[in-house]
């Protein structure tokens, strides 16, 4: 688990100064230099960090392709995500990192304008970039920062454009897309920080120092945020690391025995069996093969004193309470499933109630104006594979087989290292 993105002065002493920083890495490659990285990127196979696992280079060259104008970048560190921590602990550490991705691909593109996109309730992050941007005086385009609405759909990277358009973060769902025409009605990269972070190093030591890193066909290492283990927090791992091995050094068991199940890729991800999931790599490709997700990088293991179907529940509740209200299928469709699904957990379920969220779950899929509600209908289909007889005992005899059942509650959030 050798770290890349955390290499340097330990996370107790607080953001990475830009005299510290330039003098462990150097400077990163600017205008006609940083022109030249858009194919070492694409060599790298560096893949985005946001959830969608895009390749970078491809992206940056589709921006740098358009017509209409010069483009503009859109940092994105809005981290809606419940279950993660990793982009507001890079951007309060690493701010000078992230700094250098958003400036080398401005270069790169030919942006004459950058928008960083932080989430409002990220106040320790926010207020590393702000003393960050005070300490450039290399920065020599307009550089403006964003409060991101704490909302689950606003870190979608249409609806992060559209904030920045029109103070609305809301998904577009209508072409052109964000690479075509996005803010001012430029061309724009939006790139997670994570993602830019990595550029960064690349384009300073080359495509093949990253590809030196990982366990399989993916290069490169990625942050990712633990969750019910005994050492929760952000760890940088090796891609292709196996479940089992950082459930090991998190301190969530050695054995699958020890874990009932494990979510994946936050609420926009799923679950899948302690059992089947010890030996998956993390890896956004295999993991993608195998049915699951590496989306935003979380790993939450979950013990045998909890109930998936109400761990479930309370998901349901959130993703459809964090609808756009765009359409009926999000607004009605996802409340109709979350509180059929919530009388499952509490032990009030009508007679076919398990059979009708099922059915919903089938009927919903695609029909959404934005991709929130097939988000969040994977993400309990995945349940019910996976605690498929505790659902039925949930319907049939309208109790809990865990009688050691706590919540699974949205951890607090740790912005640590571990």
């Amino acid at each position: 688990m050798e770290p890349r993105i955390f290499a340097g002065p330990p996370a107790a002493g607080g953001p990475e100064s830009l005299a510290d920083h330039a003098a462990r890495l150097g400077l990163v490659p600017r205008g006609s230099a940083a022109e030249a990285t858009i194919p070492v990127i694409e060599a790298s196979g560096l893949l985005g960090r946001g959830g969608a696992g895009f390749p970078v280079g491809r992206k940056w060259r589709s921006v740098a392709g358009q017509a209409g104008g010069a483009p503009a970048v859109l940092v994105n560190g809005a981290e809606g995500e419940p279950l993660s921590s990793k982009d507001r602990t890079l951007m309060r550490l690493r701010p000078h990192l992230v700094l250098d991705g958003a400036l080398l691909a401005a270069d790169a593109v030919g942006a004459d304008r950058i928008a960083i996109y932080v989430g409002s309730a990220h106040r320790d992050a926010r207020d590393s970039i702000e003393r960050a941007l005070v300490e450039r005086r290399d920065i020599r385009l307009p550089v403006q920062l964003f409060a991101a609405p704490a909302t689950y759909v606003a870190g979608e990277e249409s609806a992060a454009v559209h904030f920045v358009n029109a103070a609305d973060a809301r998904p577009t769902v209508t072409p052109p897309r964000p690479y075509e025409r996005g803010i001012d009605g430029r061309p724009t990269l939006v790139q997670n920080v994570e993602s830019l972070a990595n550029a960064a190093l690349i384009a300073r030591f080359g495509d093949a120092w990253y590809r030196g890193v990982g366990r399989s066909s993916t290069p490169g290492s990625a942050l990712v945020t633990v969750s019910g283990s005994d050492r929760d927090g952000v760890r940088e791992i090796e891609i292709g690391t196996p479940i089992g091995e950082l459930a090991e050094v998190a301190g969530a068991g050695r054995d699958p025995r020890d874990r009932q199940a494990v979510l994946l890729g936050g609420y926009f991800g799923g679950w899948v069996s302690a059992e089947r999931g010890w030996g998956l790599p993390l890896d956004p490709v295999e993991l993608r093969d195998a049915g699951s997700a590496f989306g935003a990088g979380v790993v939450a293991f979950l013990g045998h004193d909890r109930c998936g179907v109400r761990a479930t529940a309370r998901i349901m509740d959130y993703m459809a309470g964090q609808s756009a209200a765009q359409c009926g299928p999000c607004v009605f469709g996802l409340r109709a499933i979350a509180d059929a699904t919530a009388g499952l957990a509490n032990g009030t379920a009508a007679r076919d109630d398990l059979a009708r969220i099922e059915r919903w779950s089938q009927q919903l899929a695609g029909r959404g104006a934005c991709r929130h509600p097939d988000g969040a209908v994977g993400q309990l289909l995945s349940s019910l594979r996976v605690f498929g007889s505790e659902w039925e005992i949930h319907q049939r005899r309208r109790t809990c087989s865990r009688e050691g059942f706590r919540s699974f509650a949205v951890p607090v959030v740790r912005e640590k290292v571990a």
